[in-house]
């Protein structure tokens, strides 16, 4: 069984092989789809073809939707390319279950695949042609927490970013003004209402996507380069609204385990790309069965009934106390507590960081330490969902996610993982961050992790995080076993307000980390022995 629209026609092959196929007419919806599209999505990796699709899927399963959804690639392009055009926009999904069982489904709700480059003349055309349609409702995100930066570390903005301020909406260069441009090409069409709907991991995730549309736009107009009008129209929130959201479900890379077993059950297509900028990607995603996807109910346009197919619709305050709850303190710290020591200590799979004892102690802590600043959404419950987290979706030995992958980013994220906590704890006056142990030490942790050295003191690989040079450039002279050559080396990482919203010395925890790390640089097992003390 081979992935592409012909072989759908044959669904009883399919299913026979334990494999759901489409419940809707698929040529039906691609012509609905370019007719009257209602829903783009930027970043078309693995959470979107396993999590967001799959929403659309059930619409249009039920009858209760017309259109499928255009995706759109701006970063890496061969996904497009080797993914997407060669399978017909159709994707397998595997939920990997607890007890090792697979269920299994075609995913086939993208009506077509684009790259958003305008290189691209005929995707670039068709992109502009949808955005001019009355019928467009939204425009989604998955695009990771740095495709919104603007701006280097040291608050200059990036040459791509720059360019495009000074040039305008007609060739841009960098994601924040290609979807400037889409919108002004919305302004210029009648002032078209839309929904930008930011669904990645980070905090207020809409104002980060607001903050760089408005600031493009803004830069335009000042410049003579766009109607003053368009600078209006996006601050308009009758016109166009920037929703938060919250997005929880682990879609990790394709597992050769997965790879094996739908090669079993017939299904051919199942080659693994790793492409040259480094996405792991395949016909087929796996991932966990648990999903939770909560957005701010304003679309100016009408939107879908995704609240039919298990999205909660609420209002700003209740996403922004999930988010904080699941972003800030529930799963996403855990998480990269993980990563930071399994990489030191040598582990390829998170399941397998769950088995040891000093690790599950420490992001059951770090949980603790960060729930007195929870405040209940009343739509979840916080201590549930850590317990899920911890007792079932962590240790799930089927799901292949590795702390390599976790660690991808980790300077944009810390901010958010434990910055937000941090500043929680500085404000109130009945909490006292220097009381904290756990957070600090993950922090600590991340510092010795930038050292490039394992804790049997071998070279291992960092992965990938646009800051990774300037970050190591800090750490660079600090030597292991030589607790002297700390020094002030951390400070340019700690009392930086960049990473992680605010002075880490300020509030007492510098000295205190910086303390940690000396622990975890004494000499080989050193990270080892530092957990041991504290766990």
């Amino acid at each position: 069984m081979n992935l592409n629209k012909e072989s759908m026609k044959n669904s009883r092959l399919w299913e026979q092989a334990g494999i759901e196929t489409l419940k809707f007419d698929y040529e039906q919806m691609m012509s609905s789809s370019r007719e009257n599209p209602v829903w783009v999505h930027f970043g078309a990796g693995n959470i979107f073809r396993g999590f967001i699709a799959v929403l659309q899927q059930n619409l249009l399963n039920a009858g209760k939707a017309a259109a499928g959804i255009v995706a759109v690639e701006t970063y890496d392009y061969e996904i497009i390319d080797k993914i997407y055009t060669p399978y017909d926009n159709l994707s397998l999904l595997a939920i990997m279950n607890t007890d090792g069982s697979l269920e299994k489904k075609i995913v086939g709700s993208i009506s077509e695949s684009l790259v958003g480059d305008p290189a691209r003349q005929n995707d670039w055309q068709r992109l502009q042609t949808i955005f001019a349609s009355p019928s467009l409702q939204m425009a989604s995100f998955t695009i990771t927490e740095k495709g919104y930066n603007l701006k280097n570390l040291a608050g200059d903005y990036l040459a791509d970013v720059q360019e495009d301020m000074d040039q305008g909406p007609r060739q841009p260069k960098s994601v924040m003004a290609k979807i400037a441009s889409f919108a002004y090409t919305r302004f210029k069409n009648g002032e078209l209402p839309i929904a930008f709907v930011s669904m990645d991991n980070c905090s207020h995730n809409g104002d980060k996507l607001y903050s760089a549309v408005a600031a493009i736009a803004a830069a335009w107009v000042q410049k003579g380069l766009v109607e003053e009008a368009f600078a209006a129209y996006i601050n308009n929130p009758a016109k166009v609204s920037f929703p938060w959201s919250m997005i929880d479900k682990i879609t990790p890379r394709p597992a050769e385990s997965v790879k094996n077993a739908l090669q079993a059950s017939g299904f051919d297509s199942t080659e693994i790309v790793r492409t040259s900028k480094n996405t792991f990607i395949a016909p087929f995603i796996n991932a966990e069965k648990p999903q939770y996807l909560v957005i701010e109910d304003h679309f100016p346009n009408g939107r879908m009934p995704l609240e039919e197919a298990g999205v909660i619709f609420t209002d700003r305050q209740t996403v922004d106390r999930v988010e904080k709850m699941k972003v800030c303190t529930c799963l996403n710290p855990l998480h990269t507590s993980l990563a930071v020591f399994g990489c030191l200590l040598g582990y390829t799979l998170i399941a397998d960081e769950m088995k040891d004892q000093e690790l599950k102690k420490l992001v059951e802590k770090v949980g603790e330490e960060g729930m007195p600043v929870v405040v209940n959404p009343q739509i979840l419950n916080p201590a549930a969902f850590i317990r899920e987290v911890i007792d079932v979706r962590f240790p799930n030995p089927y799901i292949p996610d590795t702390p390599q992958r976790i660690a991808t980013d980790t300077s944009q994220k810390v901010g958010i993982r434990f910055g937000e906590t941090l500043k929680a704890y500085a404000e109130r006056p009945d909490l006292d961050a220097k009381s904290l142990t756990y957070i600090p030490l993950v922090i600590a942790g991340w510092c010795r992790y930038l050292l490039g050295l394992d804790d049997k003191g071998r070279e291992m690989n960092l992965s990938a995080d646009p800051l990774l040079s300037t970050l190591q450039a800090s750490v660079a002279d600090i030597k292991l076993g030589d607790t002297g050559t700390v020094k002030d080396r951390l400070r340019a990482i700690l009392a930086n307000t960049d990473l992680f919203g605010l002075d880490l010395y300020r509030v007492g925890l510098g000295e205190k980390i910086e303390g940690y790390f000396r622990e975890m640089i004494a000499g080989p097992g050193a990270v080892r022995t530092t957990l041991q003390k504290y766990l």
